[in-house]
């Protein structure tokens, strides 16, 4: 049984993996052929795991539409001692790092539960922080309302009362990607790439019940903001979204995203906007009185010029 075979046996069974490090999701995000796992065993159960997306040779990177990966560790038991979980966590990093040795460039973003990288620091690996918004507890619906910004709930009040939004579940994909598109160009920036992937992502989602697309429509049918959401039984997720530019001021984003926090608080009771290094979004996200989080992207190699255009034409062939 290779280690894929026991990754996936594992995934079936283990509530605790990361939604972004399922099988089924780098299945869909990676392809079935460009992603690869790092095990710990002892005694024949797995103690550890590490998925590796590898797009290229000696290259180990971050999928699109994938916030987080990193090692998993096997759950604790709560009587269990820091120090020696502690003390087993970094020797089980410094046996993922020995493997890692293989890949002269590596680039992951680590899961926000992941708080200590002193094992890659200490093999000369850099680490950059980044930063997530949670929102805690969302099943208690007037709290999040409370902790809200005023200018979030006069949106949400605006969007329903003014403006005759309404919320849609299910929306198309083709929908979707156009008003995605629409607020890449509003920002000036070049489209998501990959749209093949983001597609197959939101099928995967649906499939399994654990992700759709939602539109925010005026009473003409005026589809005013779209958003993508997963979840599983320990997070949902904001993956990707957007607005029409020309109807802004409805503050539909607003109504789309509350009704969605609403809506998975059915499956989960955490909501992760995923964040934003953008000024603007990242105030957004923290109005709905998320909680700034940090998570680190830890990296090791460089590409070079020629080799990032090799691999370019690679990609185009």
């Amino acid at each position: 049984m290779t280690n894929k075979d026991k990754y996936r046996l594992l995934c079936s069974n283990e509530s605790s993996l990361p939604l972004f490090s399922r099988d089924w999701w780098l299945n869909a995000a990676c392809g079935e052929t460009k992603w690869d796992v790092l095990l710990a065993e002892e005694k024949g159960k797995i103690r550890a795991a590490m998925p590796l997306y590898i797009p290229h040779e000696g290259v180990v990177s971050m999928p699109v539409y994938t916030q987080t990966m990193g090692p998993w560790f096997t759950p604790e038991p709560k009587d269990a001692k820091y120090t020696r979980t502690l003390g087993q966590r970094q020797a089980i990093c410094k046996e993922f790092i020995d493997i890692l040795k293989a890949y002269p460039h590596f680039l992951q973003n680590f899961n926000y539960r992941i708080t200590d990288w002193l094992p890659f620091y200490w093999e000369g690996y850099k680490q950059t922080t980044r930063y997530t918004y949670l929102l805690n507890n969302i099943q208690d619906e007037n709290l999040l309302w409370e902790n809200m910004s005023p200018n979030i709930r006069r949106n949400i009040t605006k969007a329903k009362e003014k403006f005759l939004i309404t919320t849609r579940k299910g929306i198309s994909v083709d929908d979707f990607l156009k008003i995605q598109s629409l607020t890449f160009e509003r920002q000036h920036l070049s489209p998501p790439k990959k749209k093949d992937t983001l597609i197959r992502l939101i099928s995967a989602c649906r499939q399994r019940n654990q992700g759709d697309l939602w539109g925010a429509y005026d009473d003409k049918g005026n589809l005013h903001a779209v958003a993508f959401i997963a979840w599983q039984e320990s997070s949902a997720y904001y993956l990707a979204g957007g607005g029409d530019p020309a109807l802004r001021a409805s503050g539909a984003h607003s109504l789309l995203l509350w009704d969605c926090i609403r809506y998975t608080s059915r499956h989960t009771v955490l909501f992760d906007f995923e964040g934003s290094m953008i000024p603007g979004v990242e105030r957004f996200f923290r109005e709905f009185g998320a909680i700034q989080t940090p998570f680190f992207t830890i990296t090791k190699g460089n590409l070079s010029l020629l080799y990032r255009v090799w691999l370019k034409i690679k990609e185009r062939i």
